[in-house]
């Protein structure tokens, strides 16, 4: 049974024997304990209003962190995909670069080898013209030299 302080102040008692209590005695203690235990459910309803107010507010705050670990969690996920593709790609790049240094340096090889060739082949010109003008050359002493006997 639960008594409220409505029981308390109403609570009569039966008739007064000798030497029984004063009633107004009995009255003011009963207003007394009323008041009082009016004060403590106040205090107990504020303190449950209280205690419910922080339990939601612990409640929201361990989901704020939830949530915030959640989101570094993906961020970092999100950072370490983002430095596995760039090196993926840096990879690329250089492997495409070194593919093309490749081809420029046989480029550069086969042009150098085509002068190379050229260059023998120029030399080679020299020479036969050299050999032939000398042949000239002597031929023209031989008949300038034979027309002056």
């Amino acid at each position: 049974m639960t008594i409220t302080p409505l029981d308390i102040r109403q609570q009569q008692f039966k008739g007064k024997m000798l030497g029984g209590l004063d009633p107004d005695d009995v009255d003011s203690f009963l207003q007394a304990v009323a008041v009082e235990m009016e004060g403590l459910l106040r205090e107990n309803t504020e303190l449950k209003e209280q205690a419910n107010r922080q339990t939601r507010e612990l409640s929201e705050h361990a989901q704020r962190e939830k949530d915030l670990r959640e989101t570094m969690l993906a961020a970092q996920r999100i950072t370490d995909e983002m430095k596995a593709n760039a090196q993926k790609e840096a990879a690329l790049i250089v492997s495409e670069a070194q593919l093309q240094a490749r081809r420029l340096v046989d480029e550069a090889e086969r042009k150098v080898a085509d002068l190379q060739a050229r260059i023998q082949d120029v030399r080679r010109q020299k020479l036969q013209f050299e050999m032939e003008f000398k042949a000239l050359l002597d031929n023209h002493v031989r008949m300038i030299g034979s027309g002056e006997q």
